[in-house]
């Protein structure tokens, strides 16, 4: 079993920034085919892909209209991955979720096996 948990949702004004941090822990597997992906979800709208990453780090992929604002990192040695949120929307509001990968790169969620439970982010305008 793997787990990942969230942290560092919040209030942000817009403009601002946020840093989330999902913390992995478990049967994680370091295989070069999987990785690390963030997702979202607003109100009334269905759960989107954000940014992914390669388990060795190298690669890295974004929804466009994040691209630029948004940067997703792993740190191997301490099991995180993080995702740093600046020049924050209104419209980026939302519940974030860490999830596992089987194939790094991957925007679908039918390729990710493990999830966080979410952490809350709202951006006031």
């Amino acid at each position: 079993q793997v787990q990942l948990v969230e942290s560092g949702g919040g209030l942000v004004q817009a403009g601002g920034s946020l840093r989330l941090s999902c913390a992995v822990s478990g049967r994680t597997f370091n295989s070069y085919a999987m990785g690390w992906g963030w997702f979202r979800q607003a109100p009334g709208k269905e759960r989107a892909f954000v940014a992914a990453i390669s388990w060795s780090g190298g690669s890295t992929y974004y929804l466009d209209s994040v691209k630029g604002r948004f940067t997703i990192s792993r740190d191997n040695a301490k099991n995180t991955v993080g995702l740093q949120m600046n020049s924050l929307k209104p419209e980026d509001t939302a519940v974030y979720y860490c999830a596992r990968s089987r194939l790094y790169g991957s925007r679908r969620e039918s390729d990710y096996d493990y999830w966080g439970q979410g952490t809350q982010v709202t951006v006031s305008s």
